[in-house]
Order: C-alpha cells, then structure tokens, then sequence
C-alpha cells in the first residue's frame, strides 16, 4: 500500500479509514501547560497531521477541540479531513454512563461526532467521577464488568451519529473474542489500542487483529518519556539502540523516524506523543523513504517483550 504524507489512510472494516500517524496529547496534568496542547495540535494540523488521538482522562479535550475548530474555521482543514480518537474511561463502563459520557467529550470539544471511541481499558473502576476511586486504605475500588453489556451501549452510540467507528485499548485476544463472539454482534470493533515498538512487538495480537480485520494502533510508539511514576525505567531506552541508529545513519533519519516507519510498514497506526514543535515535524517525516524486508526482520528481531508503560491497576 502506498503512503504519503498527503495520502496516508487505512481503511478500517466499517468503511471508514484512519490516518496511519496522529498526534499523541497525553499530558501529565501536574506539569503541562494546556496552552502547549492546543499549539501542538495547530503545529500537527499544519505540518500535515490529520488524525489526533485525545481522552477525557487526558483533561485537556477543551484545548484540543479550540485547536481543532480554529483550523477549520482558517480553511486549513474540514471537520471530515480531521480524525479525532475519543476514550471510554474505566469509571464509566456501566452501560448507563456510556452515551452521557461521549456527550460530554462532545460537547467539550464542540464537535457533533468522534471519528473512533474506544474502550480504554478492559476493566472497571468504582463508576462514578473521580477518575482514581480508592478506599480509605488507598486501594483501588474496582468494579465488575460486564464487556458486552458496555459493547452495546457503544454501539447505540454509533446507531445514533455519535461517533463513526467503535474500538477497544489494551485487550488480549481472549478479550477481544468475547465481543467478536457476542451473541448479536452489530458493530465489531475496528481497532485494538495497545503499546508497540521494536521492544515490544505484539506479533502475536496483531496477526490476530489481522485476520479479524482490526487494526493495530500503537500507543508509545518510541518507548514513552522516563517518567517513573508509571513508566518501567530499568527497561533500556528504545532510542538509543545501536541498530535503530545505524538505519537511521543509513538514511539520514532518527532512530524515532526509523521506529515509526517499522510499524507503518506493517500497517501498524502510530500516535506518537509530543509537545515539541521540531519533533512533531520530524516524526511526520516518514514518507519519503522505506526500510527493506532485511531490515523489518531485524527491526522485529529486537522484541524483548518489554512493556515500557506499567498499568499498575
């Protein structure tokens, strides 16, 4: 399939696509500016960006949706050209909460629909509010599930023009085969969220996703900041590999360009994060050249099986 920065889409198994890179917005909201997030999102719109990923967890949806709406009303982009990927916090998974909470992501954005919401995480959390419930012995107070009941909730959300295409974040195969399998199925999902990268290859779940028709999307795409709150810090930084940097020498590209076109090529999405101007640039630099089937198996060789971001709960 041929890429370009202009032409980057995928389809997806609803008739939709998705742009293959997008902007990461996670910001840790003790040390980010919300003012950085909008201009990271009119920096990523400009330099060809179609496709941003967000959260209501991530709580600067506000900034992203200004930025989103203040380069359509530039004429730089329509609503149809921009691809916005929403998420269903763990403490909203009760059937009951799902419509009212994509509501409110809608309506903090200003927007009439999400291109693609997903599930963030195969678990839930006390429902209710606050994002972190815990007792008063600091313990999470978690909640039983019910995957299917939630997968329908979601799918009247796509019946009503809510939202384009349903996903899930952080499933294993056997949760994804309890929604493919659901009696009365309507809408499958078209995606699967997870981290990936050359440590952390994921080829098992995504041969998977391929022959079910979803597509892979990785969070993390680079190995993720070194911040020990919730990142694995004794794993080594994927960055600074020796063979990552010798493609990239061979090129003329970075170890993070050369990271990212490995996932492309295997028709893996990527959403790096960033809020720096020059690297949001440079990570969207990679159309103009392709690594050979060597060096994909090489590139693969380096799975060390290593999961950067710890999901302590």
């Amino acid at each position: 399939m041929y890429l370009s920065a202009a032409n980057h889409r995928i389809p997806l198994s609803d008739g939709n696509s998705i742009p293959i890179i997008g902007l990461g917005t996670y910001a840790d909201p003790n040390s980010s500016s919300k003012e950085g997030c909008a201009a990271s999102v009119k920096v990523a719109i400009d330099t060809g960006y179609r496709h941003i990923d967000g959260a209501y967890f991530y709580r600067n949806e506000h900034e992203v949706g200004d930025a989103i709406r203040e380069k359509i009303a530039e004429g730089k982009v329509r609503r149809e050209d921009i691809f916005y990927c929403g998420k269903l916090w763990v403490t909203n998974l009760v059937p009951e909460r799902v419509r009212p909470t994509l509501e409110r992501t809608l309506k903090t954005l200003k927007l009439d629909y999400v291109d693609l919401y997903i599930i963030e995480m195969p678990m839930a959390f006390k429902p209710g509010d606050e994002i972190y419930p815990r007792d008063e012995n600091g313990k999470w107070l978690y909640h039983k599930l019910d995957l299917c009941a939630t997968w329908e909730a979601l799918e009247a959300c796509k019946d009503a023009g809510l939202v384009k295409s349903l996903g899930v974040s952080n499933f294993n195969r056997r949760q994804l085969e309890l929604i493919l399998k659901k009696p009365g199925l309507k809408h499958k999902p078209v995606s699967n969220q997870v981290e990936c990268h050359p440590y952390f290859t994921q080829q098992k779940l995504l041969k998977f996703c391929q022959q079910h028709d979803i597509v892979i999307i990785a969070y993390s795409p680079l190995g993720t900041c070194r911040n020990p709150r919730w990142v694995n810090v004794s794993s080594p930084p994927l960055l600074k590999d020796a063979y990552l940097n010798s493609v990239g020498k061979k090129y003329n590209k970075t170890a993070a360009q050369v990271v990212l076109r490995f996932n492309i090529q295997r028709g893996v999405v990527v959403i790096p994060k960033s809020f720096n101007p020059e690297r949001i640039k440079e990570n969207f630099q990679i159309f103009d050249f392709s690594l050979t089937e060597e060096e994909m198996k090489e590139i693969e060789a380096l799975n060390r099986n290593v999961r950067f971001v710890e999901l302590h709960m």
